[in-house]
């Protein structure tokens, strides 16, 4: 498949090659962020703070929907009373028990290791918080449980659903007393996805769009995703995930200074430049360097120098930097930009970013 850039612009292309709506999907954020937060509202989670508060969160998701933990986890920041942890796989460790709250959330209610480690979090007595589709085995395992259940409703695109998914853990989190998000912070994360949805819209041309802009510099490149902060390397985790499952396409992410301790010797590898004279389209390393105002000093000074590392090397370098005060507002306005990106690149590949036939063909011969 060939990369053409002129089908970004070219509104027919686009809407027949789209067509389960992945892009409608992704600029219908801002609507998850009000909708979620009111099921969250209309559920009773005073109980998960009953008996006081948890000695750890624990959060069991796999795919879009493990996200939303390692979201949370940073939203909370450093400064967070109790330790919030992510599990992605059929067992929760060992350590957990009655003291510690988990949070199973799935889109489908079906996704199998999900209700493996909910199921084991009642049997070990833990409380326990459900996301997940209305009517699913998810929801049944919540109902004998006595436990509290978020509804969500995903539509055709799980991973487009972030939102959905994340905001009812915020609510809980604020429950708790883990962090401060009143209703003027929600409001804030969706008017930051409004706007980015209006400047990111497919009928908004290439030079305008930032997200077709995006697409135009990962395509033909290895991206290489870097953020500066925690929050930012859940933006760069994101961004790679988004890239593999819309673009079908590679893409390597991880935190600085990390990376200064490994990645950045990839700077002196073979697809560090290109050969202009070569008839063969090769590739060649990209970095996309996701900035947050909240940086370690050391890591500013690290970041700084990485980006002037790379552009001695004549490895082009992108930097993007956070928008709005709320860490969850910042990390909101980055994820954003890369669902749009990394849907642009299939399309502008002549690529349909909604089926992920591999991965389907992965579970059915497992359920086989």
């Amino acid at each position: 498949m060939n990369w053409e850039p002129d089908r970004l612009d070219d509104q027919k292309q686009l809407t027949e090659g789209d067509p389960a709506g992945m892009l409608r999907a992704v600029a219908a954020s801002a609507a998850q962020v009000r909708t979620s937060r009111r099921a969250a509202l209309e559920t009773d989670l005073s109980v998960l703070s009953k008996d006081g508060r948890p000695r750890a969160l624990v959060v069991a998701g796999m795919g879009g929907s493990g996200i939303a933990g390692d979201i949370l986890n940073v939203v909370c920041g450093p400064g967070a009373p109790l330790p919030i942890v992510t599990v992605r796989s059929h067992r929760l460790p060992g350590w957990v028990g009655v003291t510690d709250l988990v949070i199973a959330v799935s889109c489908s209610g079906r996704t199998e290791e999900t209700l493996a480690t909910a199921t084991e979090a009642v049997r070990r007595g833990c409380r326990l918080l459900v996301l997940g589709a209305p009517d699913s085995p998810l929801q049944a395992i919540a109902r004998q449980a006595g436990a509290p259940f978020v509804p969500v409703v995903c539509g055709s695109q799980p991973r487009a659903a972030v939102w959905a998914l994340t905001i009812p853990l915020i609510v809980a989190a604020a429950e708790l007393g883990l962090l401060t998000a009143g209703e003027e912070v929600f409001e804030s994360v969706a008017e930051r996805l409004e706007d980015i949805a209006h400047r990111c819209r497919p009928v908004s041309e290439s030079f305008i769009n930032p997200g077709k802009s995006l697409a135009m510099e990962i395509a033909e490149t290895v991206p290489m995703i870097w953020g500066s902060s925690p929050l930012a390397a859940v933006a760069a985790y994101r961004w790679s995930c988004q890239l593999n499952e819309n673009g079908k396409y590679p893409a390597l992410w991880g935190e600085i200074p990390e990376v200064n301790h490994n990645q950045m010797a990839v700077f002196d590898g073979p697809l560090a430049t290109r050969d202009i004279f070569s008839d063969e389209g090769g590739r060649s390393i990209r970095l996309f360097v996701l900035r947050d105002v909240e940086e370690h000093p050391q890591v500013a000074r690290r970041r700084e120098i990485s980006v002037r590392a790379a552009q001695d090397r004549d490895v082009p370098v992108t930097q993007i930097l956070a928008e709005g005060t709320h860490p969850l507002e910042r990390l909101a306005t980055l994820i954003e930009l890369g669902d749009y990106a990394s849907t642009y690149l299939a399309l502008g590949y002549g690529i349909d970013p909604t089926p992920v036939s591999a991965i389907r063909e992965l579970k059915s011969r497992i359920s086989q």
